[in-house]
């Protein structure tokens, strides 16, 4: 049995690490990716995935497995109309993407147009650009739009969040009145590298300790919210999903 000094460094590994997947077991995350996930992935998600795994800023992808998970997700909902706030490179956009029907939209925004229009041409070379409205530029002001526009109120099948954690209870309020009722929001990172259950002196990255509140906070708001029924979900760096009942 390892001692406490063991366990404590073996948690302060995997903090610093910031392992996508958070298996105790980098075997078993592999054995996953190569026997479920990688043989199954599209060839324009690999091809954008290596893409990007080139880029400095290839941490902010969402992995593969939960790639694989959306593009299933989105097919068993039927969805159809769906939103993407944090684009980067576009590889869970592609995943999306690739599920929708062929008449399927998705309105995704991005503070950087540049990251995603990294990953346009792997988008158009798998012809399902034309299901993409991007915008460039922050999301809220957008988001409030659509709703003083009071056309857009539950059109949604399904949101997808991966972008500044310091407003998820931000776009939250909004997002609510814009996904329908049986439609499903996605937040991603809601266990941050693990560093939810961190202890206050452990070595964590300076971007994941600024940001570790604003994840536990919305954790905590989210089971409260009457209007949703929610399930977290140890995909990537986690995932929590809210179908709204009300």
């Amino acid at each position: 049995m390892a001692s406490n000094n063991e366990q404590q460094n073996q948690a302060g590994r995997h903090q610093e690490v910031g392992h996508k997947s958070l298996l105790q077991s980098d075997e078993l995350y592999q054995y996953i990716l190569e026997t479920s996930v990688y043989p199954t992935e599209p060839e324009p998600m690999k091809e954008l995935r290596e893409l990007t795994a080139k880029h400095p800023w290839n941490i902010m992808t969402s992995s593969a497995d939960e790639g694989q998970f959306l593009n299933m997700l989105l097919k068993l909902m039927n969805a159809k109309n769906t939103m993407e706030i944090g684009v980067y490179t576009g590889y869970s956009l592609l995943a999306t993407a690739l599920a929708l029907p062929d008449d399927g939209k998705i309105l995704a925004m991005d503070i950087n147009r540049e990251n995603y229009e990294l990953g346009l041409p792997v988008i158009q070379k798998a012809g399902v650009a034309h299901k993409i409205d991007f915008k460039e530029g922050p999301a809220l002001p957008v988001l409030d739009q659509m709703i003083a526009e009071g056309k857009y109120h539950g059109t949604f099948d399904f949101i997808f969040v991966d972008a500044d954690k310091d407003n998820y209870l931000n776009y939250h309020e909004r997002l609510i009145e814009l996904v329908k009722v049986g439609g499903v929001i996605g937040y991603d990172n809601t266990l941050w590298n693990g560093s939810v259950v961190a202890p206050p002196d452990a070595p964590l990255r300076k971007y994941v300790r600024y940001y570790r509140d604003f994840v536990m906070k919305l954790n905590k708001a989210l089971p409260a919210d009457p209007r949703i029924e929610i399930c977290m979900l140890p995909v990537g760096d986690g995932i929590t999903l809210c179908r709204r009942i009300k």
